[in-house]
């Protein structure tokens, strides 16, 4: 899929282009202002760009130079917006099926039987928006969407209004769209904690262009990204493993580096689970350390030192993935290290929060 649009606004220019991944989500990353909802609702249609190409699966949606601009109810792009939109004076059933009516019937490959399943509707089927909670309406956006038959979802900001109890929740439905259904997910946010749960591939955006793209785990492990993503919230995102649970009410998260012990986790053994660690939250060391409270302890060595700010130095960690940490400049200095040191990161386990883990309420095993 290509995206390579242009679009001017009074003062803000926005002009972007990247390669959108087959499958999988898709973070379109960056904090306000910079151009995240005005690229989406070109992609949809509903926003003319000045100039450039889309094209989804070899079919072009616009193109400047060729005038082309197929009209959004044929564009096969579904849309859920901040809040749900969904039509009041209709059934949830009725919302549902609207959007079907304009995919080719010989097109059709969404079951809408699972996808009602999945978003658990069931039960909702015949009650009208006004009575239902605000993580239900969204729920029935995405039904509606997805039962439109598209080729590409767009999100923009779904749960910007909900509770973190409903983000969660929100959030366990897109997972099993993502691994169930197929459906290719541009999501946008501007919340670290959706992304480092949800996304597999991320575009960062700043001031109407982009900053960088590539995966996830990468994008957000970078120090030189920082300003992007958020000084305060900087750190690494990694990939682990539920490798089991001890008496103390402690889990332990397998990586190549090592096993990261955090507090208790529900999930069974062999759940993959992504951990951010923020770079304040991790220590040094330069020799092993002995007869201390923090748990998680790995040994490694630094690959950069990029300074930041007036006091502090961002560490570059290589532990077996990456890592970041954040010390003043004075411990820098004083504990002598340099690009190629060995050292050794520690992490307290109470630091890894369900925030953290992308997990804003307990999961419950099934």
């Amino acid at each position: 899929m290509e995206v390579n649009l242009q679009k001017r606004l009074g003062d803000f220019n926005l002009d972007v282009a990247f390669d959108l991944p087959p499958q999988g989500i898709t973070a379109l990353f960056g904090r306000s202002g910079a151009g995240k909802t005005t690229l989406v609702n070109m992609m949809a249609g509903l926003l003319r760009p000045d100039g450039g190409v889309f094209r989804i699966d070899g079919q072009t949606l616009f193109d400047s130079q060729a005038g082309v601009n197929v009209k959004p109810e044929r564009r096969r792009v579904g849309y859920v917006f901040q809040e749900g939109r969904l039509f009041p004076h209709l059934s949830v059933k009725s919302n549902l099926y609207y959007g079907r009516r304009f995919a080719p019937k010989g097109e059709r490959y969404v079951d809408a039987a699972q996808i009602i399943e999945l978003l658990g509707l069931n039960s909702l089927l015949a009650r009208r928006p006004a009575s239902l909670s605000g993580g239900e309406k969204q729920r029935v956006a995405i039904g509606r969407a997805l039962l439109s038959e598209p080729r590409l979802l767009l999100m923009d900001e779904p749960l910007a209004a909900l509770d973190a109890t409903r983000k969660s929740e929100i959030m366990r439905h897109i997972e099993r769209l993502r691994d169930e259904i197929g459906v290719p997910i541009v999501y946008v946010s501007h919340s670290l904690d959706e992304v480092a749960r949800l996304a597999d591939h991320m575009v960062l955006l700043a001031d109407g262009g982009v900053v960088a793209t590539g995966s996830a785990v990468d994008i957000m492990s970078r120090a030189d990204l920082s300003p992007h993503t958020g000084r305060h919230e900087a750190g690494a995102l990694i990939e682990t493993r539920v490798d089991g649970h001890d008496s103390f009410g402690l889990t332990g998260l397998a990586f190549p580096g090592g096993v990261l012990r955090v507090s208790g986790l529900d999930l069974p053994v062999g759940t993959a689970v992504r951990a951010r660690i923020r770079a304040r939250d991790v220590a040094i060391a330069t020799s092993p350390p002995q007869d201390l409270s923090i748990l998680n302890v790995f040994h490694g060595r630094i690959a950069e030192m990029i300074p930041s700010g007036a006091a502090a130095m961002d560490l570059q960690l290589d532990v077996g993935v990456k890592l970041r940490a954040r010390i003043t400049a004075r411990s820098a200095h004083e504990l002598g290290l340099a690009p190629g040191k060995e050292i050794y990161a520690l992490i307290k386990s109470v630091a890894i929060d369900r925030h953290s883990l992308g997990l804003a309420e307990p999961p419950k095993r099934n």
